[in-house]
């Protein structure tokens, strides 16, 4: 994972990027139970530390992120998940913050991301009960952003965040990579300084080879040809 990370972060010509599992059923089922019982205690905090690591870089890509839910997402599993601008899950799909269950908490940022997205009483629910829900009821509590009914494939989920991502890379991807930059900065911090970070990603923009691309098609009444420049 952090070599994939990596290896699209400074790509300027990936304009999207889907997060998904090839294993039927399962997109991650988070720390191997088997394994981690027998990790010695000193081991666990450098491990989920390495883990923390991972999935925050994941979530500092610069380009929009989709994660497709095919199968379960529990435990990191989810917290991997959270870490994306978006979500798709099929309706068969699972998801959960299930380490109450485990004596411990979530350690990938889920205490911190899952509030953020459902409310702060919705996951305290959530993860004081190790509740597991589907993709509908994730749906219905603005967990995901789109649920899909699985089909034959398995693979409905994926299907969809292709889709999502393909409409989502015909735009200015120096935009893009604005939009989410004033996002996550303005998601924490009060109005006056979130508009304050819109205005200074704004400004990026306007000098950008892409902006006057769009103004000029616009004109031609043609589909801009975007380059990231």
């Amino acid at each position: 994972m952090e070599e994939a990370v990596m290896s699209v972060k400074f790509d300027n010509n990936v304009r999207a990027v889907v997060i998904r599992s090839e294993v039927p059923g399962i997109f991650c089922a988070g720390a191997d139970l088997k394994e981690r019982i027998k990790m010695p205690q000193e081991e666990v905090g450098p491990f989920v530390a390495r883990l923390r690591k991972t999935i925050l870089e994941f979530g500092d890509l610069p380009m929009p992120t989709i994660a497709a839910l095919d199968g379960v997402a529990v435990g990191g599993g989810l917290e991997m998940a959270l870490s994306c601008d978006m979500m798709v899950a099929a309706s068969s799909a699972k998801m959960g913050l299930v380490e109450a269950k485990l004596a411990i908490i979530p350690g990938g940022g889920g205490t911190q991301r899952l509030p953020r997205l459902v409310g702060p009483s919705v996951a305290k629910e959530l993860m004081f009960t190790g509740r597991v829900v589907d993709g509908q009821e994730a749906a219905r509590i603005g967990l995901v952003n789109h649920c899909v009914d699985q089909d034959d494939s398995k693979e409905a989920a994926y299907t969809r965040s292709l889709a999502l991502a393909r409409e989502i890379a015909t735009q200015g991807p120096i935009a893009l990579r604005m939009v989410k930059k004033a996002v996550n900065k303005g998601n924490e911090v009060d109005l006056a300084t979130g508009l304050a970070f819109e205005e200074a990603y704004y400004a990026q923009v306007i000098p950008t080879q892409d902006r006057m691309e769009g103004l000029i098609a616009f004109k031609e009444k043609r589909k801009p040809k975007f380059k990231g420049e």
